[in-house]
């Protein structure tokens, strides 16, 4: 994401007709013509996008104990443009095919089965942009919280594509934004939001992650003790065929109405932990998938007192 330097406007990476042209030439050249013209495309970008490219570094050095070769980088700058061919397919119609991981699949199935309102949160990591609109498809209602961006055709076209469930909450004037998810909860939808970047959360707190006690936003579960929300985080992968995906789950965590915020927040912290530890698997093992082209999530500060972890 780019910020334009006249307008202060935030944007997606890339000109205004990226996203047409992109839909154009996968339905009109020939793969042996357009792969490799979007692998040759991938070079320009990794070139062009400085910032993000100084990222991708910084986080494969953390993920893989060493410096990327610049092949590396590209392959990660790549894997995103092959997830983001796949937003373009589904803008179109395509059929995404979700193939729940057996771990913690039956309280998923229960929960999304049970009509109850909830939080779903994710990241920025292989597919999962598409979890949220794939929720609408099983018949949940469905508020995602979005930014805003000046060049958005994905979410614009997924959006009139999935319209009958799934809505947006943006997120670019934050005064509006606490009024906007009470709104939403009060009425009874679910909410779908990432958990790993600061711009959605006021609350944030450390958790283990790629070696250091790193700062994520908590906000979700304090959410769930005020509006008594289930929460579970969901992750995908590309599967075996082009518009297929591979969702893991997070197991199912529930606020205790008998016990009280405190006890709950400290049961929710727990449960974050475990989905940071998922997560963290994941990463290892798909190092590429990570699209938080952004500063990896900063170690917390240490008190200078105790040298106890201390949260923002």
């Amino acid at each position: 994401m780019t910020v334009n330097p006249v307008t202060a406007a935030p944007r997606n990476l890339g000109p205004n007709w990226g996203f047409a042209f992109l839909s154009w030439a996968e339905r009109t050249w020939p793969r042996w013509v357009f792969r490799p013209a979007l692998m040759a495309g991938t070079w320009v970008g990794l070139v062009r996008f400085r910032a993000e490219r100084v990222q991708s570094r910084a986080y494969l050095s953390v993920v893989l104990g060493r410096s990327p070769r610049l092949i590396e980088q590209w392959r990660h700058f790549f894997t995103f443009a092959e997830f983001f061919m796949l937003l373009v397919r589904t803008s179109r119609g395509a059929a995404v095919k979700c193939s729940l991981e057996k771990e913690n699949a039956a309280e998923f199935e229960t929960l999304v089965n049970s009509g109850r309102p909830a939080l779903f949160g994710s990241f920025h990591f292989g597919s999962s942009d598409l979890l949220g609109y794939v929720l609408g498809q099983r018949g949940r209602r469905v508020s995602m919280l979005r930014r805003r961006l000046g060049n958005s055709a994905d979410t614009r076209l997924l959006g009139k594509r999935f319209g009958e469930h799934v809505s947006f909450l943006w997120v670019n004037d934050p005064a509006n934004v606490l009024f906007d998810l009470k709104a939403a909860l009060d009425a009874g939808e679910s909410l779908a939001l990432k958990c790993d970047r600061f711009e959605f959360s006021s609350k944030v707190e450390p958790f283990q992650f790629l070696g250091a006690q790193r700062l994520f936003p908590f906000t979700i579960y304090h959410l769930a003790v005020v509006f008594d929300r289930p929460v579970v985080f969901c992750v995908a992968v590309p599967g075996a065929q082009p518009e297929e995906l591979r969702v893991f789950s997070s197991p199912v965590f529930t606020p205790d109405p008998a016990r009280d915020r405190r006890s709950n927040l400290r049961a929710a912290r727990l449960h974050f932990q475990a989905v940071m530890a998922q997560l963290e698997t994941l990463v290892r093992r798909y190092p590429m998938q990570w699209f938080n082209f952004v500063p990896l999530n900063p170690p917390a500060p240490v008190s200078p007192r105790s040298g106890a972890r201390c949260a923002t």
